[in-house]
C-alpha cells in the first residue's frame, strides 16, 4: 500500500487575525519623511531604462515623529497625519459629532458614556413608560 501525505494551507481564525491587526493598530506610530530623500533617482542615458531594484524602490527613510521613539520596523503600522477627532462636528469631513447622542452609562465599549461624551460629562434620565400589551 502507499501512504500519501497531504498538507493543507489554512487561514487563521477571523478572531485571531482581527486581534493581531488591533494590536498593530494600537501600537501604530506617527512618522515623517524628510523632504531631501523624496527626490527621484537620476536617470541614466542608456538605451534601456534604468530599473530600480524592488527593495530600493522607495528610497525615503521613515523617521518617527517623536525623536524619542524607535524607527518603525517592516511589519509595523505607521501613519503620517493623526485622525480627525470624532467628538466635535465637522461637516467638511462628514463627522456628525457626539453631542445629543444616547449612550449607555454601564457600558465600557464604544457606546459607553465615558467614551462617547469625550470628557464633557453627561446627564442621566429615568423614564417611566406605560405601554399596552396585546
Amino acid at each position: 500500500s502507499c501512504t500519501v501525505k497531504t498538507c493543507w494551507m489554512r487561514l487563521p481564525s477571523f478572531r485571531s487575525v482581527g486581534d493581531a491587526l488591533k494590536d498593530r493598530f494600537d501600537g501604530a506610530s506617527r512618522v515623517k519623511t524628510p523632504n531631501t530623500d523624496l527626490e527621484a533617482p537620476a536617470q541614466r542615458n542608456d538605451a534601456a531604462p534604468h530599473r530600480v531594484p524592488r527593495r530600493d524602490r522607495y528610497r525615503f527613510q521613515l523617521r518617527p515623529h517623536n525623536p524619542d521613539h524607535k524607527s518603525p520596523g517592516a511589519r509595523d503600522l505607521v501613519y503620517l497625519d493623526p485622525s480627525p477627532g470624532f467628538c466635535e462636528k465637522n461637516p467638511r469631513l462628514g463627522i456628525p459629532g457626539t453631542h445629543g447622542r444616547v449612550c449607555n452609562d454601564t457600558s465600557i465599549g464604544v457606546d459607553g458614556c465615558d467614551l462617547m461624551c469625550c470628557g464633557r460629562g453627561y446627564r442621566t434620565e429615568n423614564m417611566f413608560v406605560v405601554e399596552r400589551c396585546n
